[in-house]
């Protein structure tokens, strides 16, 4: 077994590397995120979402056809190596329609390292949840609205307190639904297509 210590001098030195190391991380992630889609790619990536949602859960569908409108997020891509960021893009949903399009983005800091990708959808199951999103330039989730994130029980059924909130969040993967994941900070703004 070998050990290597460092001396406070190169403890400086790897310390004062981070930053290009994490500058490095999100450069690894920019070119999934600066090639921003065209309308038709987005629009048809929100269609192939929401279709692998209903998939993953019939519940979600039900609870869709009782909602407002869907944000839809198809690729929400996250990368850090102890300071974190996410991003993606997506369209507002409403009567089958693209009302517009949006960004969502967020930050960490904590034990994290890696890139990962995940589809989120926001369902506006109240006209006064919608309005209230539509009121405010860069709505924040759980300042401008809370959103009760779904998570399936035993039998593939939806928690009956969750359905029954004014915004109910859905994240996911191709491994189906993502659980003890928060929306909470996570800021969200209308973009030009």
């Amino acid at each position: 077994m070998e050990f290597y210590f460092f001396s406070p001098l190169e403890s400086f030195m790897t310390l004062s590397r981070l930053p290009l190391l994490l500058v490095l991380c999100t450069l690894g992630l920019s070119p999934a995120i600066s090639r921003a889609a065209s309308k038709e790619v987005l629009d048809a990536k929100v269609r192939e979402a929401v279709q692998e949602l209903y998939k993953t859960s019939s519940a979600a569908k039900e609870l869709a056809g009782r909602g407002q409108a869907m944000l839809v997020f198809p690729e929400v891509y996250k990368a850090g190596l102890l300071i974190g960021g996410e991003f993606g893009e997506g369209a507002l949903v409403e009567g089958g329609h693209t009302a517009g399009y949006y960004n969502i983005a967020s930050g960490s800091i904590g034990l994290q390292a890696g890139v990962q990708r995940k589809s989120v959808v926001i369902i506006f199951m109240t006209a006064d949840s919608l309005r209230r999103f539509h009121d405010v330039n860069g709505w924040k989730a759980g300042v401008d609205g809370s959103v009760a994130v779904a998570s399936l029980g035993a039998a593939g059924q939806l928690d009956t307190e969750t359905v029954q909130k004014p915004i109910v969040g859905f994240v996911y993967s191709n491994k189906g639904l993502m659980y003890n994941l928060t929306l909470e900070g996570s800021k969200i703004t209308r973009i030009k297509k």
